[in-house]
């Protein structure tokens, strides 16, 4: 025999952890692959596949802050559009090349999360929703009025934005990038801390837990994925102007996607972004019928599966499996 027959292991912590590392060779091969073959995707198919990626970016970390530490924020457009503001000035004013001007305003947003933290994080439940809420109309309309950005009318970029093609492959790193940051956050014991204050927050300190950095930590990553998301989103466009980029549609698309997919679930913001943006396509040329629809979705979901499409899913199979013993 020139070769052995192949025996399952039956160990469970080897095949534990060769199910913990399936997720790191698989994601990447598969965005690598898809790399490759978007060369020959239509510009239509480019285009969705640039905004799946976007929506993905910033769903996974609106989901690190509200699914995993509890902190649902209202204050997504807040970052999105420091992001895209901060990339183009890096661009128009500092000449920096991209691939440092997309990390550079991913810092401008964190750093805008580190100043505001100590405010937001002395308001608690609905009046930190609320607060960060407030931190976005504030900021739209601070734009609006202030003519050192451009006032109402916003900022050109001062060069082109790269072909559809470069935008989209600049989108599966960020997402590849995303996946690594959210997949090293969630499976540490960084995690654990995170749940212990969503959960109960004065037991968490009470045991010795840092509540504020935990919380402080969260909040800056996400916030620094978020403003690359922005950046790119300002690069795409060319042009940023406070309507667009600090709109609270940002909000209302990222909560949709977590609440439809699964809040506090790994696979929950992929399965929502290609929801909703399956659902926008489908409805595109009835745009009040798509709110509508997003709309009783959205309640059906809260109300008959509060751990949305991918709990629905892990339930059902649990419970066919315990069926099937």
């Amino acid at each position: 025999m020139l070769y052995a027959e192949y025996e399952p292991t039956s160990d469970p912590e080897v095949a534990e952890m060769i199910r913990r590392n399936v997720s790191k060779i698989v994601v990447p091969t598969l965005l690598m692959a898809l790399a490759i073959a978007s060369q020959g995707f239509s510009d239509y198919a480019l285009e969705i596949g640039f905004r799946l990626m976007v929506m993905i970016t910033l769903a996974e970390a609106w989901n690190l802050l509200a699914g995993y530490g509890g902190l649902v924020s209202l204050g997504t457009a807040s970052f999105v559009g420091i992001g895209a503001y901060a990339l183009t000035g890096l661009v128009n004013n500092a000449h920096l090349p991209l691939y440092l001007a997309i990390p550079g305003a991913g810092l401008a947003a964190a750093m805008l999360a580190l100043l505001v933290s100590r405010a937001v994080f002395r308001l608690r439940g609905l009046y930190f929703t609320v607060g960060t809420l407030a931190l976005a109309e504030a900021l739209r309309m601070f734009m609006v009025n202030y003519d050192g950005f451009g006032g109402a009318s916003g900022l050109f970029l001062s060069q082109d934005p790269p072909g559809l093609y470069a935008l989209f492959c600049i989108a599966i790193g960020l997402m590849a990038v995303t996946t690594l940051v959210i997949t090293i956050a969630t499976a540490s014991r960084f995690s654990i801390l995170l749940r212990a204050v969503r959960d109960d927050e004065d037991a968490a300190a009470q045991i010795g837990v840092k509540a504020f950095r935990i919380k402080l930590v969260a909040f800056v990553l996400a916030s620094f994925l978020m403003g690359m998301a922005g950046a790119l989103q300002g690069l795409k466009v060319g042009t940023v102007e406070p309507y667009g980029m600090f709109g609270i549609q940002w909000t209302v698309s990222v909560l949709s996607i977590v609440i439809i997919g699964g809040q506090g679930l790994r696979l929950g913001p992929v399965a929502g972004a290609f929801f909703v943006i399956a659902l926008g396509e489908v409805l595109a040329d009835y745009p009040a019928l798509h709110l509508a629809i997003t709309g009783v979705i959205l309640i059906v979901v809260i109300r008959f599966a509060p751990k949305g499409l991918v709990g629905l899913a892990r339930d059902i199979a649990a419970r066919n499996k315990g069926e099937a013993k």
